[in-house]
C-alpha cells in the first residue's frame, strides 16, 4: 500500500560538490566585461564568476551525469550518453542533439556549428538552431581513433584531430576534405592547445610528451618530457609571459618557459586527483584549474620563481563523507568527516563560509615536508566525532577518532586545523598497539571533557583545555566487549556507555562509580543522547532501535522495521522524532509519544549519516560512494503533512537524492494539494456548554473599549487642519496709476458644525437586529455584527442605543439581554465583559433611573458573580497543584 501526497521530507539541496572528472569551460560575458567558469557538477552544470568565485547560475538538471563540456558565446553544451544538450542563460535546455549511436566525448563549437565525436569514431558537425546534421564523417578505429579536437586560429572552416594512433589531421568542414595528414610522433594524442601565436599548436601524448608544433610547415618547435604520465591539460599565459602550463594524472603542475626552453618551476599537489581542466584567464596571471578530487582553483602568479598561490578555491571531500553532525545551535554549519582524512565545515547559508579544518596528521611539519602522496605522517579517516561550541574560541571544541587508530585527535573550529593533544591512554604513551583502538566518542555540553570508549571496554575522560587524562570508568575496564556509545547527560551527571557484550551502564560522571546496569536484548550497535529531553536511543545488531528514558532507566519504546544494518539516527530538536537510516536504503522516521512510524521513503545509496538541524528545519544525510551532503526540508514546518500512523502493508517510494536545482518536468503543483486521509480539523466554535471560551479576536479589537475616549483624546490634533487659500489665476488689481491688488472679502456666514441627530435618525443594522430579537430571542446576528465591528464603530453604536442618541429604552433592554445569553452559554466571554463595561460607562445615568433595565442588571449581576467564583475556584486549584510540584521537586 502506498500512501497519497508528498511524505515528511522534500528534497531541498545538496552541499560540497564543486567539480568532477570533466574539464571546466571558461567564458567572456561582453556586457558583464566579467569571466566566468562553467563546470559539470554531477547532472547539471554551476556557473561562478572568476572574479570571487561565487555561484551565479545553476543548470537545470539532466536525466544523468553530465559527460563532456563546451561551451562559445551564447551556450554552453553538454552530453551525456549519445546525448548533445545546449543551455541558454546558464540555465534551460533551448537545443537537443539527437544522432549519435554511442557515447559522446568530445566537443567543439565551431561559429553555428557545433562539433561532436563519440567514441565509435563518428564525428557530427550540428547546425546548432536548426539541430539537423550538417556533416557526418566516420573513421577507421583501428587507423584513427579520434582522441582530440581542436579547431585552430584564423583557419576559417577548419579542425584539427588528434589520434591515438599519434598522426594528426587537418580537415575543411565546409568541402568535407582531408587537407592534410601529421605522421605524428608514434605515441597516441591526449590533447590539443592552440598557443598565444598564430599556426602554433601544443600537442600533450601519452608518455608525457609536450610538443610545441607550427602546423603551417610541419615544423616542430620546441620538445617538452613531464615523467608523471599522459598530458591531461595544457594551457598558455597570455598576459605577457612566456609561459605555459601543463597537468598531469597524479596533480601536478608543470611550467613551462618558452623563451628559455626550460622547465621553470612545479606546483605539486594542486590536486590530488589528475588535473581534469586548467585555463588561463586571457591578459590575467590567474590560472583555473578543476579536477575529480571536487575541488576548483583559482591560482595567481604574483610572487618570485614564477609558482602560483591559490587565490580562492571551492572545495569539498574528495571521498565520500562517514560521519556528518550539525555543529551549534544556530543550524547554519554541518562538520563532516570523509573518507580522504580530511575534517570540513559546510554552511547552509553561503558556501563561502565553508571551512576545511584540514587532515588528520600524526605530526605536520613532516607532513608539509613530505607532501600529499608520500605522507606517512597522515591519519586513517576519523570514524566517529563530537563538537561543542562552548569555550571554543579558548580551546579546542572538537574531538574525533579515527578508523583502527588508539589515539583520537583535537580540532578547534575557530583556527580551522587539527588541535594541541593527541589523546591516548597513558599506558601506550610509548608504543601504538596494532589491535586496540579508539570506538566512541563525546565531548561534555560545557566543552570541558572528552570521554573516550576503546575496542576493550576501557573508558577515558581527559581534560579538552590540558590534554591531561582524568581517570577512567570501572577498575580496570568499562565492559567487557568494545565499547559501542558513550554519552555524557547535559548536567555532566551521568556518562552512559555501551558494550558488544549487551550492557548498558550508567555511571556518575565525577566520581567515576557505576550507578546501574541493564542487560539489553541484543548487542548493541550504537547509541544516541537527546540531552535535553533525557532520551537515549540505541541500534543493536538485529537491526531493532530502542528508546531508554535515563530518568527511570528503562526501556520505554521498542521499534522494529528495518531490514539492514543501522547506520546512524538523530533526534528532532523537540526530541519527538527519532530519525533512523539503514543499510536497506530507507530512512524512516519514528514518532516517540505514540510510538508508531510516521514517515519512510527509499533512496538510491544507502544513507551512512544523518544529522536534524538544531533549528528543525533541515534533515541532512550522506550516502554510500557520494561526496554531497544532502539536504531535505521539513514539510511539517511550512505545509499540511499527514502524521498518522503508517499502515503495516505500506510500501515506502523511491526518492531522488535532491539536486542543485529541479529536474525541468517536476511537478510541484501537486505538493500542496490535501490527499484524501488528510482532513483538515475543523475546531468548534465551543468544545462543551460549561466550559468558559473565550472569542479569536485580537485584543486590539475589545481592550481598549474602555479607555476609548482617553486614546482619541491623546490623538487628538491640536488644532485643526487649515485649507490653504486658492489664488486665483489672474489677480484682480484696482484701477489708477499706482497698481494695488484687491483684496478677497472674508465669509462672515460660517457655516454651524454641530450636526442634528434628528436628520440621521435612520435606523442600523445593530439597531434592526437588536428589536428583531426582543421577539425571536435569537442574538447570534447582533453579536456577529458587533465581532465584525472596529472599536470607534462599537462605541458609535452602543451610543446610538441610548434615547438621546435616537435609541429606545426597549433596544437598550435587548442589548442586556443579548450580555445575559451569552453568559448562560458561557463564549466570547472576554467580548461580553467589554461590551458590557463600555456599556455601563456610557448610559450610567440612563440605567440607574430605569426599573427594567435595572431589574436586568441584577440579573446580569448574580450570572457575573457565579461566574467568577467558579472560574477563582479552578484558579486556586491550579495553583494549589503547581506549588505543591514545584516544593515536592526541590
Amino acid at each position: 500500500m502506498e500512501r497519497e501526497g508528498a511524505g515528511l521530507f522534500a528534497a531541498f539541496w545538496v552541499l560540497g560538490r564543486f567539480s568532477g572528472h570533466v574539464p571546466h569551460v571558461l567564458r567572456y560575458h561582453g556586457r558583464h566585461r566579467e569571466f566566468y567558469v562553467a563546470v559539470a557538477v554531477g547532472r547539471s552544470v554551476h556557473t561562478y564568476n572568476v572574479k570571487k568565485l561565487g555561484i551565479v547560475a545553476v543548470s537545470n538538471t539532466l536525466p544523468q551525469d553530465i559527460t563532456c563540456l563546451a561551451a562559445d558565446r551564447m551556450l554552453i553544451f553538454a552530453s551525456y550518453d549519445n546525448i548533445l544538450h545546449a543551455f541558454a542563460r546558464n540555465k534551460e535546455v533551448v537545443h537537443t542533439y539527437e544522432g549519435h549511436k554511442a557515447r559522446i566525448h568530445l566537443l567543439q563549437p565551431f561559429g553555428g556549428h557545433v562539433i561532436s565525436v563519440d567514441v565509435d569514431n563518428v564525428l557530427i558537425v550540428w547546425n546548432i538552431q536548426s539541430e539537423e546534421e550538417y556533416l557526418q564523417i566516420d573513421f577507421d578505429k583501428a587507423t584513427f581513433a579520434v582522441s582530440a579536437l581542436l579547431h585552430p586560429s584564423t583557419y576559417l572552416n577548419k579542425i584539427l584531430l588528434g589520434s591515438e594512433q599519434g598522426t594528426l589531421q587537418l580537415w575543411n568542414i565546409k568541402s568535407n576534405k582531408l587537407l592534410y595528414s601529421f605522421p605524428g610522433w608514434g605515441l597516441a594524442v591526449t590533447t590539443l592547445e592552440q598557443a598565444p601565436a598564430v599556426n602554433v599548436v601544443a600537442v600533450g601524448l601519452v608518455s608525457g610528451h609536450i610538443i610545441v608544433h607550427n602546423i603551417k610547415y610541419d615544423e616542430t618547435l620546441i620538445k617538452f618530457q613531464q615523467d608523471w604520465g599522459p598530458i591531461t591539460a595544457i594551457s598558455f599565459r597570455t598576459d605577457g609571459h612566456p609561459v605555459m602550463a601543463a597537468g598531469s594524472p597524479v596533480g601536478h603542475i608543470a611550467l613551462w618557459d618558452l623563451e628559455e626552453k626550460k622547465l621553470m618551476c612545479q606546483m605539486q599537489d594542486a590536486h590530488s586527483t589528475a588535473i581534469a581542466g586548467m585555463t588561463f584567464v586571457p591578459g590575467e596571471p590567474l590560472l583555473i584549474t578543476n579536477g575529480a578530487d571536487n575541488a576548483l582553483r583559482v591560482w595567481i602568479f604574483d610572487g618570485p620563481g614564477g609558482a602560483g598561490r591559490v587565490l580562492r578555491s571551492r572545495m569539498g571531500h574528495s571521498a565520500p563523507p562517514t560521519k556528518i553532525r550539525y555543529h551549534g545551535q544556530n543550524g547554519k554549519q554541518i562538520l563532516s568527516a570523509g573518507q580522504d582524512g580530511t575534517l570540513q565545515s559546510f554552511s547552509t547559508v553561503h558556501e563561502k563560509f565553508n571551512k576545511s579544518l584540514g587532515r588528520g596528521s600524526i605530526n605536520k611539519k613532516k607532513s608539509k615536508k613530505k607532501g600529499l602522496k608520500l605522507d606517512t605522517m597522515a591519519l586513517p579517516p576519523i570514524t566517529s566525532f563530537a563538537s561543542e561550541v562552548a569555550h571554543q574560541s579558548d580551546w579546542d571544541g572538537i574531538v574525533a577518532c579515527h578508523q583502527g587508530y588508539i589515539t583520537c585527535t583535537t580540532w578547534n573550529y575557530q583556527k580551522t586545523s587539527m588541535g594541541a593533544h593527541k589523546l591516548r591512554p597513558e599506558e601506550f604513551s610509548k608504543h601504538t598497539p596494532v589491535d586496540i583502538y579508539a570506538t566512541a566518542v563525546d565531548i561534555t555540553s560545557c566543552g570541558n571533557f572528552a570521554v573516550i570508549g576503546m575496542s576493550t571496554g576501557q573508558v577515558d575522560v581527559y581534560n579538552m583545555q590540558s590534554g591531561i587524562h582524568r581517570g577512567h570508568y570501572g577498575e580496570e575496564t568499562a565492559h567487557e566487549g568494545a565499547i559501542r556509545g558513550v554519552a555524557v547527560d547535559g548536567l555532566n551527571q551521568l556518562v552512559i556507555t555501551a558494550g558488544s557484550e549487551g550492557l548498558i551502564k550508567f555511571w556518575k560522571f565525577k566520581m567515576k562509580d557505576l550507578v546501574y546496569s541493564t542487560e539489553l536484548s541484543s548487542s548493541p550497535s550504537g547509541i544516541l543522547l537527546h540531552r535535553d529531553s533525557g532520551i537515549l536511543g540505541i541500534a543493536f545488531d538485529d537491526f531493532t532501535i530502542s528508546v531508554l528514558d535515563i530518568e527511570t532507566r528503562k526501556i520505554v519504546r521498542t521499534f522494529s522495521g528495518h531490514h539492514g544494518r543501522i547506520n546512524d539516527m538523530t533526534f528532532s530538536p523537540d526530541g519527538r522524532w527519532l530519525i533512523t537510516s539503514s543499510m536497506d536504503c530507507s530512512i524512516k522516521t519514528w514518532d516517540l509519544p505514540s510510538g508508531c512510524l510516521i514517515d519512510c521513503f527509499l533512496v538510491d545509496s544507502a544513507a551512512v549519516s544523518l544529522t536534524m538541524s538544531p533549528t528543525g528545519d533541515f534533515l541532512a544525510s550522506a550516502h554510500v560512494d557520494d561526496l554531497g551532503i544532502y539536504l531535505w526540508s521539513n514539510r511539517s514546518l511550512y505545509s499540511l503533512v499527514s502524521l498518522r500512523p503508517l499502515p503495516a502493508d505500506y510500501e515506502p517510494s523511491l526518492v531522488t537524492l535532491p539536486s542543485t536545482c529541479p529536474m525541468q518536468d517536476m511537478d510541484v503543483s501537486g505538493d500542496e494539494d490535501a490527499c484524501d486521509e488528510m482532513i483538515e480539523y475543523v475546531s468548534p466554535e465551543q468544545l462543551g456548554e460549561q466550559l468558559v471560551t473565550l472569542s479569536l479576536l485580537p485584543e486590539s479589537r475589545w481592550k481598549n473599549l474602555i479607555n476609548l475616549d482617553i486614546i482619541k483624546k491623546k490623538n487628538k490634533p491640536r488644532e485643526p487642519p487649515k485649507v490653504p487659500k486658492s489664488a486665483p489665476f489672474f489677480i484682480p488689481t484696482l484701477p489708477g496709476l499706482i497698481p494695488q491688488y484687491i483684496l478677497p472679502e472674508e465669509e462672515n456666514d460660517r457655516q454651524s458644525k454641530v450636526v442634528n441627530l434628528g436628520v440621521l435618525a435612520q435606523k442600523s443594522d445593530f439597531y434592526v437586529h437588536l428589536e428583531e430579537a426582543l421577539s425571536t430571542n435569537e442574538y447570534k446576528a447582533p453579536l456577529d455584527l458587533l465581532k465584525s465591528l472596529g472599536p470607534s464603530n462599537i462605541e458609535l453604536e452602543l451610543r446610538g442605543l441610548a434615547p438621546e442618541g435616537g435609541g429606545s429604552m426597549e433596544v437598550m433592554l435587548s442589548f442586556l439581554r443579548m450580555i445575559g445569553v451569552m453568559l448562560n452559554k458561557k463564549y466570547n466571554f472576554e467580548l461580553i465583559q467589554a461590551y458590557l463595561a463600555l456599556f455601563l460607562k456610557l448610559h450610567i445615568k440612563i440605567l440607574s433611573s430605569e426599573p427594567k433595565l435595572l431589574e436586568e442588571l441584577s440579573k446580569l449581576s448574580m450570572q457575573l458573580e457565579e461566574t467568577w467564583i467558579h472560574l477563582q475556584a479552578l484558579f486556586n486549584q491550579s495553583l494549589c497543584v503547581l506549588t505543591y510540584m514545584k516544593s515536592a521537586l526541590l
